[in-house]
């Protein structure tokens, strides 16, 4: 009896092997398949990146004053607290330049409120000026 149940167990194997492998076969043809076109399609980006580089070099960008009425300004809170200790001035003399109070000072370089855009403006211009002319406006300012 062990023999037939032996037998009978291993050829259910032998079939099962058989269907498995012819399965897997198609599905291994199949991934051949989608592997060679996704080769084609990482070439056709490869090249089409090669090319938009390539046209982009010739074009020529305007320049921030040419592009309109209002410029965007790029605001980082770390480059403002930098600028304010570099003039080694305090918040509430940097908020007299700026137009602005202490505490909207302090709270743009603790990066909880962003500038609004008539502030970035006033920021931008006082980043240009140095101690000497900062002490300056500051003076008038304080003197008015």
């Amino acid at each position: 009896m062990t023999n037939i149940a032996s037998l009978l167990k291993s050829e259910i194997i032998r079939l099962a092997r058989k269907e498995v492998r012819a399965e897997i076969q198609s599905l291994k043809k199949a991934l051949a398949g989608h592997r060679s076109q996704i080769g084609a399609l990482k070439k056709e980006v490869r090249s089409l990146h090669g090319e938009l580089k390539r046209a982009s070099k010739g074009v020529k960008r305007p320049a921030p004053e040419e592009a309109g009425d209002e410029t965007q300004v790029r605001f980082s809170a770390a480059g403002m607290k930098a600028h304010r200790k570099k003039l080694k001035l305090s918040a509430k003399d940097y908020g007299l330049l700026i137009g602005a109070s202490m505490l909207s000072v302090y709270k743009w370089e603790d990066s909880k409120v962003k500038p609004r855009s008539s502030a970035l403006a006033r920021i931008a211009e006082v980043r240009t000026i140095g101690k000497r002319e900062a002490d300056r406006r500051l003076a008038e300012l304080k003197g008015a």
